[in-house]
């Protein structure tokens, strides 16, 4: 188990962040979603010890969070979203110091610190100053310093908010090489839901304090009723013109064709009318909800 919150509460004055919060969820990479205020930054902060809870109790890589926040935090890497580099400082030496804050010796922490700096793509950069790193070499070296000590979870706070696409690429790209070759587990917290999706293998949908849903991505992604995505060889307008000639609602999403098959008629009636346009076609399955739709579905049953 990565962690487990049992009835966490946490309030800010009258304002509950965390209410009777309860999550359980495997190792692996897990994506936190929520709107602006859900409690995803409250839920981080607890599971690194970094505040005290009101109530309920949990576990981190099976340590208690109230009384093994140390071990905790030397067990976990954390990269927050906020500006954390130390001005006038060489790349090396920020992610060695990360390293000896993290329990290791001072050698030990600037070999690795220049191991980790070659794996994120910075070893070129190492000596130079952090202040002079662009965007993305920034939120590359956060990445460097949170994993020198090699921990066993790391946690991602809107990793590439800000980045232009190049950037985001790149970090994306050492997401997924961290949880998917190098064994490591993640949460992934962010509001691109795309960038969840190319990461993660779970999710977990916050909103006012409350898990609203969670599951492996692909298993709450449900089949949309007798709706079908078809892509055809040449002429989607054209083949959507026999469609609806045919009785069918269609609609054009990209090079993608949605069609909506009543009860009592089958994929059969596609084949044919691809027969009579002259078409090939080359994708016809169910479509399934987006994770976008799954997200909105979540917070939508917690407002109504």
């Amino acid at each position: 188990m990565l962690f487990e919150l049992k009835g966490v509460t946490k309030s800010y004055g009258k304002i509950k962040a965390l209410r009777d919060l309860n999550v359980s969820m495997p190792e692996g990479a897990i994506g936190l979603l929520g709107p602006n205020g859900a409690g995803k930054t409250t839920m981080i902060r607890t599971l690194l010890g970094l505040i005290s809870i009101d109530a309920g109790e949990g576990e981190v890589l099976g340590m208690n969070i109230r009384s093994r926040r140390l071990d905790i935090r030397q067990a976990v890497g954390f990269v927050p979203e906020d500006e954390c580099l130390f001005p006038s400082v060489e790349g090396v030496e920020f992610v060695a110091y990360s390293g000896e804050l993290g329990g290791m010796r001072t050698k030990d922490a600037m070999q690795r610190a220049h191991e980790v700096l070659d794996y994120v793509g910075l070893g070129e950069a190492r000596y130079r100053k952090v202040e002079s790193y662009s965007t993305g070499m920034k939120q590359r070296l956060k990445i460097a310093s949170a994993i020198v000590h090699d921990p066993r979870m790391l946690i991602l706070d809107e990793p590439t908010n800000g980045m232009d696409p190049a950037g985001r690429i790149e970090v994306l790209e050492l997401a997924r090489d961290l949880a998917h070759r190098k064994g490591m587990s993640l949460l992934f917290s962010s509001h691109l839901l795309p960038d969840v999706e190319a990461v993660c293998d779970h999710v977990m949908v916050l909103g006012g304090g409350k898990l609203l849903a969670s599951g492996v991505i692909e298993d709450l992604k449900r089949t949309v009723g007798r709706q079908f995505e078809v892509r055809v060889k040449t002429d989607a307008n054209r083949f959507a013109g026999q469609l609806a000639g045919a009785g069918l609602s269609v609609q054009s999403k990209d090079d993608v064709l949605l069609v909506d098959l009543p009860e009592g008629r089958e994929t059969s009636v596609l084949w044919e009318a691809a027969r009579a346009s002259g078409e090939q076609i080359r994708l016809l399955r169910p479509r399934q909800s987006s994770l976008e739709e799954v997200f909105l579905d979540a917070i939508s049953s917690d407002r109504a």
